[in-house]
């Protein structure tokens, strides 16, 4: 009797061991577990307070390349605006002139790019926008002889390119008015929006 009193005592003392030492156990576990979290929680804070300060820089490095570009686009768009109205200013006076008007300018710049060049006879002429009746009467004009071809072009200006044995003379009304619009621009860009234009905000 004594011997089973003394085994369920020792069973007892066993259990109530291990029940401590599983309670030390969990404590430490929580311990540990807290220590983590709390770890998890500063660098967390840590991460996000990075990711608001590199978002700040970056918007801030943003709204200065955009406020560092903008009068330059502004002058750009400016710059096209005019570019588009004396384009269409140029565009608008050519359909004003009469057909002999557009001949005859035609006309007096190969008769000043001849004269410049050679003087040979011995030719052959390309015409784009005009007819070979136009064409006979400019090469009268300036005292070339031809075999003439009619060529088919999209532009809005008639052309006229002259091939000699020893050169090749293009008169164009687009180049006309390209190097009219180079060497006028300033005086073109007053007469159509004004002086005061360029400067405006």
């Amino acid at each position: 009797m004594e011997e089973l009193q003394s085994t369920e005592i020792l069973d007892r003392e066993i259990l109530e061991d291990a029940r401590k030492k599983a309670v030390r156990i969990l404590k430490t576990a929580e311990t540990t577990i807290s220590a983590q979290n709390a770890q998890w929680e500063q660098k967390i804070a840590e991460n996000v307070k990075n990711l608001e300060k590199k978002y700040a820089e970056e918007k801030k490095a943003e709204y200065e390349r955009v406020m560092a570009r903008l009068p330059v686009d502004k002058l750009r768009i400016k710059i096209e605006k005019i570019e588009n109205m004396l384009k269409s200013a140029v565009e608008n006076w050519y359909k004003s002139l009469e057909r002999a008007q557009i001949l005859e300018l035609l006309g007096g710049e190969l008769a000043i790019i001849k004269k410049q060049k050679t003087e040979n006879n011995n030719a052959a002429a390309k015409v784009y926008g005009i007819d070979r009746n136009e064409a006979e009467i400019i090469l009268k004009n300036v005292n070339l002889n031809c075999v003439i071809e009619e060529v088919h072009s999209e532009s809005l200006y008639p052309s006229i390119i002259i091939d000699t044995d020893d050169v090749r003379i293009t008169a164009s009304v687009e180049k006309m008015i390209e190097f009219l619009l180079d060497e006028k621009r300033a005086e073109l860009i007053e007469a159509l929006i004004g002086r005061d234009f360029l400067g405006d905000e």
